[in-house]
């Protein structure tokens, strides 16, 4: 099974651009998010993988981005799934995140269906444009690896530096932490973690979030949007999940996979 690259080539690319890390099988949060994008006059959208995990309808989601014309690259969840893991491949280390996260792949995997698998397969590891003579490059985890978190706290200028060097690329949007970030490097290089849109962002507010870029601009926004957030707590609790979740989603602080976090990102939140 290979994906490569996609390297794209539209003028639509120009314009403003929506970037969402993982739906999290959170439906309620995607399409509140991919509408907000609409709204504002996203000229593409793109989604930077791990469709499923931790909410409460991961066969919703594919459909969703279909629906509004998403190009979607692979994470690590949807190489899993494509491949019959027996787990997620996060890259949990701490037995108390593995113990959620066993839960959360259990129940995504119960849901996929064979043709959604045969999807992921399919899916690009990396997408690749041009704008305005900047190389922008689109990943998951990093460009080196699907499920490497990179923090902001952890990731030095030194490190990232070489990363975009290594990759070939002068703007990198990734995912997979969860936590949005951005940062301007001195040679020039910019990442942008996306966040998550499916899961809080661990700061008090129950809200889907999700990147922009405006158009003849390299700085990206980081946008808040609320969504039905209740309703998505008691479709967890219906459907068995662990009541962490639900919390995390009525509340918008982490109760679960907190041992990954560096120092300085849990201190920001509550548990």
């Amino acid at each position: 099974m290979t994906n490569p690259d996609l390297v794209l080539d539209d003028p639509a690319l120009e314009g403003p651009l929506a970037f969402v890390g993982g739906p999290y099988g959170n439906d309620r949060a995607l399409r509140a998010v991919l509408d907000d994008a609409m709204r504002r006059g996203a000229a593409r959208i793109f989604c930077l993988g791990d469709l499923g995990g931790f909410g409460p309808h991961p066969e919703r989601i594919l459909p969703l981005l279909d629906e509004f014309e998403v190009t979607v690259l692979a994470g690590n969840y949807d190489l899993a799934l494509a491949e019959r893991r027996g787990d997620c491949g996060c890259g949990y280390t701490h037995p108390d995140d593995n113990r959620f996260a066993r839960v959360a792949y259990a129940y995504t995997s119960r849901r996929t269906s064979d043709a959604d698998r045969a999807r992921f397969g399919t899916l690009p590891r990396h997408i690749r444009f041009t704008r305005e003579g900047v190389r922008y490059l689109l990943c998951h985890g990093s460009p080196r690896r699907v499920n490497e978190f990179l923090w902001d706290s952890a990731s030095s200028d030194a490190f990232l530096e070489r990363a975009a060097r290594d990759a070939g690329a002068d703007q990198i949007f990734c995912s997979h932490t969860g936590l949005h970030w951005q940062r301007a490097l001195p040679s020039g290089a910019r990442f942008v973690n996306a966040g998550a849109a499916g899961r809080p962002a661990n700061d008090g507010r129950p809200d889907a979030w999700y990147a922009w870029l405006p158009a003849d601009s390299r700085d990206a926004e980081f946008l808040a949007v609320p969504y039905d957030h209740d309703a998505v707590a008691e479709e967890i609790e219906r459907e068995g999940l662990p009541p962490e979740f639900a919390r995390t989603i009525r509340t918008g602080w982490w109760t679960t996979c907190l041992e990954i976090l560096p120092a300085k990102e849990r201190l920001r939140g509550r548990h």
